[in-house]
């Protein structure tokens, strides 16, 4: 793809975008992260024979494709934000009518919002720590790592989620090659919102319905501690860029070069060192969440909950305190 395809995804160069990486290069990475989305789907359908097709399986498809074409279009054409929004919305709600939703309340309409609420969400969150060379491809391949243990954990590796999220992992290992810094190739909006609707489904069917996880109070805490872990670093640095913007009356949904790595960058660490140093903070929270579910114990649920505040305290902090 990146012999023969050295102009698709280069916007004008005239436009004038906000972005870390100046540089001009194909953003592809999304393409290559449907194709084997495409065909690892395949290959689930054809593995779970008869019980392969089903309402939940097809509403993946459908809403990965809404979120690829929607990536496509905006990395080709610069689309509103507006028609992105919408079509965010519309993704989320092809996931409750295919029966990805969340389960945390009584009232079911408070359960679609918040479904609603996390897949667009996600979408922009991975889409806006998509800032750096190697960042986002590495804060997904280590979600699609838990989900895949946690699930071959308890002997659920024939399930759709354990298949699908294989073969993105494969796809974001092999992109990684050419995306650590310094990068070839973008995923592009293309790849970081397939990959935001990708890894939002599964937070919803392994991490907010997960069975296995107790719960406390007859409350699912442990599971929101569970999404909190897995998605860690999106969650932190959206946060931490909308307080920030709002505090300064900017709008959260401009890009800019205030996240949590641009900070860092300031601070005098490269761009590798930032990129190996969310590798080990995922990495951590993934083996916390494998054993919260595995092996759940209160002290374990107490440590994860100190953890989780303390990456927010130390990346947010890092971008308010003044530098000399």
């Amino acid at each position: 793809m990146l012999r023969f395809s050295q102009t698709l995804g280069i916007r004008n160069k005239d436009i004038h975008q906000i972005r870390w990486n100046s540089d001009v290069k194909p953003a592809l990475g999304g393409i290559s992260f449907y194709l084997v989305f495409l065909f690892t789907f395949i290959f689930a359908i054809i593995l779970q024979g008869d019980s392969g097709i089903n309402l939940q399986v097809v509403g993946i498809l459908i809403a990965a494709t809404l979120a690829f074409l929607m990536g496509l279009a905006d990395d080709a054409f610069n689309t509103q934000p507006l028609l992105k929004f919408l079509t965010q919305i519309f993704c989320g709600l092809v996931l409750i009518i295919s029966q990805h939703s969340i389960h945390i309340f009584e009232n079911q309409f408070l359960n679609y919002f918040l479904t609603i609420f996390w897949v667009v969400g996600m979408m922009n969150s991975i889409n806006m720590l998509d800032n750096m060379d190697g960042i986002t491809t590495i804060v997904s391949m280590w979600a699609c790592i838990i989900i895949i243990a946690v699930n071959a954990a308890l002997f659920q590796t024939y399930t759709y989620s354990t298949i699908l999220c294989l073969g993105v992992l494969g796809a974001l290992c092999g992109f990684l090659v050419y995306n650590f810094h310094p990068s070839k190739i973008f995923m592009g909006d293309t790849g970081s919102q397939f990959l935001g609707l990708f890894l939002a489904v599964m937070g919803i069917d392994n991490c907010w319905n997960n069975p296995s996880s107790p719960f406390i109070n007859d409350f699912p805490v442990v599971n929101i501690m569970l999404v909190c872990l897995v998605f860690l670093l999106p969650l932190v640095d959206t946060t931490t860029v909308t307080i920030n913007r709002l505090k300064r009356g900017d709008s959260p949904f401009v890009g800019g070069k205030d996240h949590t790595t641009h900070h860092l960058f300031f601070r005098g660490i490269s761009e590798k060192k930032i990129a190996v140093l969310y590798f080990i903070i995922a990495a951590i929270a993934a083996v916390m969440a494998y054993y919260l579910i595995v092996n759940f114990s209160f002290t374990l649920f107490y440590i994860s909950g100190g953890y989780v505040m303390l990456v927010f305290l130390s990346l947010y902090l890092n971008t308010i305190i003044k530098r000399r």
